[in-house]
């Protein structure tokens, strides 16, 4: 759910917080990295074309949130700081929602 217009609000006050990381290019140096685990899991637990006999085990999710966490660490090469926020369960009333 977020926070509304907290992304708008962000960018516009820090425009530098927002960078484009394109493997090959000259990366800044990046004191602090903070990630938000959301959309990292989703994308590692669902498939981007979804089928009826879609099936993932829990070993090859956490295979494939370690290797985006490995993969964004060895582009950013934060300096003092890698910071991975996850979200605690989701209310009932969200759950009911997203079924």
């Amino acid at each position: 759910m977020g926070i509304p217009k907290f992304f708008r609000w962000m960018t516009q006050k820090y425009p530098v917080v927002l960078h484009q990381v394109i493997q090959g290019d000259c990366i800044p140096e990046i004191d602090n990295l903070y990630l938000d685990m959301n959309g990292i899991i989703h994308n590692c637990s669902h498939p981007s074309t979804p089928t009826a006999d879609f099936q993932i085990t829990e070993p090859e999710i956490f295979s494939g949130i370690f290797a985006a966490l490995e993969h964004l660490f060895t582009l950013a090469k934060p300096k003092k700081l890698f910071f991975m926020a996850v979200d605690g369960v989701a209310p009932r009333a969200k759950m009911n929602e997203q079924v």
